[in-house]
């Protein structure tokens, strides 16, 4: 655990207000869960609540369905980072922080088509290289709560309708049973 040297009160409705410079640091959002953790020491902990990391068994059984259908990379992800992959080496992709377009998608809430690019500030995942992708946000009760993508890893891998279709429909699925 990394010391910030900031110090808040409680106020008497048992409220704290987490630094704007944290909050930034952490991407956290005004409205964003956290989950809080209390350890043998005393600790309290909050951290960013993942409905979708939660569901890591599920979801990976979805990304696995939409792979075997495309036979593409798929990922899905939270809104922060990648959660659950198939088709790709795990440790590559699962942690990485979404980019642009992934934002784009979820905050636009419509499927977004993305071709390579050269642009870091527009890549699909920090620091990883693709040349292309479809991605559909997860809408659950009108807010975003990730993604799902099918992906092109190597240059002339085309993402067509099918592909398309796929993620749409595995976006409005993971919806649905989120919803329940």
């Amino acid at each position: 655990m990394k010391a910030t040297g900031i110090v808040r009160r409680i106020d008497d409705l048992g409220r704290i207000v987490i630094p704007i410079e944290i909050r930034r640091d952490m991407n956290i959002r005004d409205g964003d869960p956290l989950e809080i953790f209390v350890d043998k020491n005393g600790e309290v902990i909050l951290k960013k609540y993942s409905a979708l990391g939660e569901m890591h068994v599920f979801a990976q059984s979805i990304v696995t369905s939409v792979h075997e259908a495309t036979d593409r990379l798929v990922i899905m992800t939270d809104r922060d980072q990648v959660v659950s992959v198939a088709g790709g080496n795990e440790r590559t992709y699962v942690g990485r922080r979404v980019g642009q377009p992934i934002l784009r998608a979820m905050e636009n809430r419509e499927l977004l088509t993305v071709h390579a690019t050269q642009d870091e500030s527009d890549q699909v995942l920090d620091g990883v290289p693709l040349y292309g992708a479809v991605i559909a946000p997860v809408i659950v009760g009108g807010d975003p709560v990730g993604t799902i993508m099918v992906v092109a890893t190597e240059p002339g891998l085309s993402i067509g309708p099918m592909e398309l279709k796929q993620v749409q429909a595995a976006a409005g699925f993971i919806a649905r049973h989120m919803q329940e």
